[in-house]
């Protein structure tokens, strides 16, 4: 017998398609949804979740596929199901309502809404039956179908007043804040006060990687010279690396630990997460050198590369917790599996390393594979080479990854979105520098080579891909993201294009998303489908706020063109943030990261080359080190960067055949043309405070 598909059975979301045979009427987001509800005067019931989300399948097979409740919600109400990654536009209306009304939020989100849109009830899971302190799913839906009924007048009043909280509550905090040093180490002082000297991260569980607020710690590091923030940074690292919630066969991170020693995750990995990770472990090896940082970015990178991406090109969005309706089920082995496929002392020295046991660390006897201690103690402890150890464990990681492979793999949404793909081009592009990799440069062009050719339309940049379809008009995280992905491949690449197409983006910034009235960006352009109200995003989420990446682009494009407005606007954007910061630093990790750049201003770095390549051991020698604020430039003859305003005046002169320059607070070093002279010219650590110091003393 044929399935019945709903309307969303024509959708290109993946996590749309889900629920196309669902017996509840689903409508996508769209007018005719509203057209219904508004006919019909029935209440609309907004459900919005996404592909690798563990709760949302586990409320669709309790709820959206059984019969009975599907008939309830069919009567009762007008129901749209929305993939928060596809309208991430709708979902943060809706989720900042749910969590001014109940104090929490998250998915699956289930929101009740008057026809026009505004919401006056919400939540986020509901069970079948009355558990855990949550009432049942059938319970509320007749409850709220009899207050729209009987209560008009109060359902009315509510949504009334929760649309203009929501206008309210992305309004900057009045009032003049200290905007210097200050804002930095208070915030610094503030967000240490989370941090968990035990088992790094954040306290309190569930953990998640909070990869904003450890790259403002390196930074804050970097400029400070205080080590205890390093310190924070290389301990959570560290630990993340060695936990379960980075997967120590296939590489990459889930999206967060259940528990404060991150051993268990929940399963789901999404590419944002692990693109900002490799990121942050890139910049810790340049900051550290510890070798372990630099193989867990390259593993990252691979398992991205494996598992992740398109025939295309591009990178799909996520993968499951799931697999065979078991969360975790693809990722975790009881110790006789891995007796069998292991054999003597290979074995024994992987049961040690990785923490595997008879009773194991998660459900049914299973084990989260973790590693236990370092190579050298275990091989102190076996009495053998620690070399030899090193090989011994990698056979055994190999054979089990192989092993892995054969099981049935989660389920992987293969929408592509740009600014995830923007995130994952700017990592490419680190990794390309700081590991040297010709492939990960390659990887890089042909990420963004992907945009500009399936989302990067003659009618402007799209937002999603699927289906071979590009859909929706970019949002602010779109267009920030893919800006600041062409700096980073500039910097990496040192091609004209990009720098071009980066100042095209901002261009399309301040034209089509600026407030001119209240400084910042709204998360949708002039031109985008109206909503209940145009929200202007700052607060960091799971990624990183459009407005603070948009704030540290400009910036940075700001020196590399010599354009003026682009820091007017960044600087404009900082001061009517500034209050905020200094209130709320945990939410505004990033922005904080520009703000150190603003403050601190940039290390300028000019390489003029007498022929393509002949300085590319003085940007190596650059790319080496940790600079959080570096704006590269290599120039060569005819290669278009002549008339960029940190090239001017500067040449190779003589029989050199390339020399740097290295501009701090607006003065410039003479050429040097050997690495040990631009080594000493480059910022330290504590140099921002020493030189505060300085002044302060003269």
């Amino acid at each position: 017998m044929a399935k019945r598909t709903n309307r969303l059975g024509s959708e290109t979301s993946p996590y749309l398609r889900q629920h196309a045979h669902n017996p509840v009427d689903w409508y996508p987001w769209g007018p005719e949804a509203f057209e219904r509800a508004q006919r019909e005067d029935k209440p609309i019931l907004l459900s919005i979740g996404y592909s690798a989300c563990h709760w949302c399948h586990v409320m669709e097979r309790e709820s959206f596929e059984d019969e009975d409740t599907a008939r309830l919600m069919n009567e009762l109400f007008v129901n749209i199901k929305v993939d928060r990654e596809e309208r991430p536009d709708v979902d943060h209306i809706y989720m900042t309502a749910v969590q001014l009304l109940t104090g929490r939020g998250g998915w699956p989100l289930t929101v009740f809404l008057c026809p026009d849109g505004r919401p006056f009830y919400g939540g986020t899971y509901f069970p079948p039956v009355d558990r855990h302190g949550l009432p049942a799913f059938r319970r509320v839906l007749l409850a709220v179908a009899q207050t729209y009924r009987e209560r008009r007048d109060e359902v009315l009043k509510t949504a009334g007043q929760l649309v203009e909280a929501l206008k309210r509550v992305e309004t900057p905090e009045e009032g003049a804040a200290a905007w210097g040093g200050e804002l930095l180490e208070h915030a610094a002082q503030r967000l240490g006060s989370a941090y968990d000297p035990e088992y790094g991260g954040l306290h309190p569980a569930p953990k998640f990687p909070n990869s904003s607020v450890f790259e403002f710690f390196l930074q804050y590091f970097f400029l400070s010279g205080e080590q205890r923030y390093g310190d924070m940074v290389v301990h959570t690292l560290r630990s993340m690396a060695q936990g379960g919630i980075f997967d120590q066969l296939g590489g990459g991170f889930h999206r967060y630990s259940v528990d404060e020693r991150w051993l268990v995750p929940h399963f789901e990995k999404m590419l944002y997460d692990n693109a900002l990770l490799a990121r942050l472990y890139l910049h810790a090896f340049q900051a550290f050198g510890e070798p372990l940082f630099a193989r867990v970015a390259r593993q990252t990178l691979d398992y991205l590369l494996r598992e992740m991406r398109s025939p295309e090109g591009g990178f799909y969005s996520s993968q499951d917790a799931d697999s065979e309706g078991e969360e975790g089920k693809f990722y975790v082995l009881t110790r006789q599996e891995v007796m069998d496929l292991l054999v003597d002392d290979v074995g024994a020295l992987a049961f040690r390393y990785l923490d595997v046991s008879e009773e194991g660390n998660f459900e049914h006897g299973r084990n989260v594979l973790h590693v236990t201690l370092e190579v050298e103690q275990l091989a102190k402890l076996f009495g053998r080479p620690a070399t030899e150890v090193a090989q011994a464990l990698d056979q055994a990681r190999q054979q089990l990854f192989v092993a892995r492979q054969r099981r049935v793999p989660p389920a992987r949404d293969d929408k592509i979105l740009t600014a995830w793909n923007g995130m994952a081009a700017s990592a490419f592009a680190l990794a390309a520098e700081v590991l040297g990799e010709e492939r990960y440069a390659t990887v890089a062009r042909e990420t963004l080579q992907f945009i500009e050719q399936r989302l990067w339309l003659a009618n402007g940049l799209h937002s999603t891909y699927a289906e071979g379809i590009a859909k929706y008009p970019a949002h602010l995280d779109d267009v920030a993201f893919l800006l600041e992905g062409y700096l980073d491949a500039f910097e990496a690449l040192q091609e004209m294009a990009y720098l071009d197409r980066a100042d095209t983006l901002a261009t399309e910034l301040l034209e089509h998303f600026w407030d001119p009235e209240r400084p910042g960006f709204y998360f949708t352009s002039d031109r985008h489908e109206p909503l209940i109200v145009r929200s202007k995003p700052a607060f960091d989420g799971a990624i990183p706020s459009g407005n603070s990446v948009a704030c540290n682009a400009l910036l940075r494009l700001a020196h590399l063109t010599g354009k003026a407005v682009y820091e007017q606007r960044a600087k404009a954007l900082l001061d009517a943030y500034a209050a905020t910061m200094q209130a709320q630093p945990s939410g505004f990790a990033n922005l904080l990261c520009a703000a150190s750049f603003y403050l601190a201003g940039p290390c300028e770095v000019v390489v003029v080359e007498s022929s393509r390549g002949a300085g590319t051991h003085l940007a190596q020698t650059v790319r080496r080190h940790y600079l959080p604020h570096r704006v590269l430039l290599v120039a060569w003859p005819e290669d278009g960067k002549a008339n960029l305003p940190l090239v001017q005046g500067k040449t190779c002169s003589g029989s050199l055949p390339a020399v740097a320059f290295v501009c701090m607070g607006f003065t410039c070093s003479p050429p040097v043309a050997d690495t040990a002279a631009l080594e000493a010219l480059l910022p330290k650590p504590g140099w921002w405070r020493a030189a505060a110091l300085q002044k302060a003393a003269q």
